[in-house]
């Protein structure tokens, strides 16, 4: 099969990067795969580098002063699903959805499979000439998410519930000491509770609710908690939010943006994901689980799919500080037992979230739309 896929994010990309590498490296081989995407991305980076697929550049840009390069761009699109005889298409978001439908209109095309990865509303105007000129399936990442697209002008279009899965074996359990001379650089306390997150610092991803609610702990505790995120370095506005919860800002870590995340995970004692919007199911939420870290997570979208409560993670109620709060000082009480919470949390990824199984229903989905009249 000859697969194009889309994707309009510049720079590193997030979790929609994630998604189509991780598709690449399980596909790679078996099909011919294009990548259409921003130069600079990460995306198109990495798949040059790893000799994944074909690559063409792509800004997906909008308004007036643009739409010079963008007609241009929408040639070189339709030349590239002409000549090399795409099978079908797969696009990952608003804007490079609105330009393929654009750029191939007025000629037969191979069918186009969209995969929603947010909890943004469909009910738009542009949405409805998506799903009724431009899709010929969707994916759902997780079960919120398909419920959220049969609410929206998507419904006539069959949806597909594929999560996503993340490479088990790079991410699984480091050895001993891994981490540590990062831990240290934040804490030598030895009855420490570390949490991390490698979910990034936009707002939603909801890590100052943490921080606040860090703050409500008993002073028996509160010295003895701290969190580490991976991602952007705050901005001015969110680094005035930390320092507005005094002692405890000393204990809120960034990283900055990591090439591996695997030495953040390794250093903590478990994950957190607390999004309060856009998310649906999150990578790095499985990332972690499959790095033997048991979750704690909000109860937004998709989130609790991934959590046997108890056992591998705990779900707390969204923007709900006191019930964060509640539930850390629960966590340090049994840090002792975290480990063993870890381990169930691999075997859970091991189970459900391996790279196999999300590329099979993928190509599942593929299968059941090329074989649509």
């Amino acid at each position: 099969m000859k697969i194009l896929y889309t994707n309009f994010h510049y720079g590193d990309g997030g979790g929609h990067t994630t998604y189509i590498v991780s598709l690449a490296r399980a596909l790679h081989g078996q099909h011919t795969l294009h990548v259409a995407a921003p130069a600079d991305s990460r995306l198109l980076r990495t798949m040059a580098d790893e000799g994944l697929a074909r690559t063409l550049p792509i800004a997906f840009g909008s308004g007036l002063p643009t739409l010079p390069r963008q007609l241009a761009e929408q040639r070189a699109l339709r030349r590239l699903v002409r000549d090399e005889g795409i099978d079908l298409i797969h696009v990952n978001g608003a804007r490079d959805h609105r330009f393929v439908m654009q750029g191939l209109l007025g000629m037969r095309r191979p069918p186009i499979v969209l995969t929603k990865h947010n909890s943004k509303p469909t009910d738009t105007f542009g949405n409805v000439l998506r799903a009724r000129w431009a899709t010929d399936r969707l994916i759902a990442v997780s079960a919120d998410t398909k419920r959220l697209l049969e609410q929206g002008p998507y419904r006539r279009c069959p949806i597909d519930v594929v999560r996503n899965g993340v490479d088990l074996e790079r991410y699984s359990p480091q050895p001993a000491g891994t981490g540590s001379a990062l831990r240290q650089q934040w804490t030598q306390d030895p009855q420490a509770l570390v949490l991390v997150s490698n979910a990034g610092t936009d707002d939603y991803k909801g890590w100052i609710d943490l921080a606040q609610a860090i703050a409500r702990l008993p002073d028996a505790v509160r010295p003895h908690v701290h969190m580490a995120v991976a991602g952007h370095l705050p901005s001015a506005q969110q680094r005035e939010q930390v320092q507005a919860l005094g002692e405890v800002a000393a204990q809120v870590h960034f990283t900055g943006l990591l090439a591996d995340t695997r030495v953040l995970i390794a250093a903590g004692d478990a994950g957190f994901v607390l999004s309060h919007d856009v998310e649906t199911i999150s990578f790095a939420c499985r990332e972690m689980m499959a790095s033997a870290k048991p979750m704690l997570v909000s109860d937004y979208a998709g989130l609790p799919e991934n959590i046997e409560q108890g056992v591998d993670g705990w779900v707390v109620a969204t923007r709900d500080i006191d019930a964060i709060a509640a539930q850390v000082q629960a966590l340090y009480a049994q840090r002792d037992a975290l480990p063993e919470h870890g381990r169930a949390a691999r075997r859970h990824a091991q189970r459900e979230f391996g790279l196999q199984t999300f590329a099979d229903a993928t190509l599942a989905s593929y299968h059941a739309a090329l074989a649509s009249p």
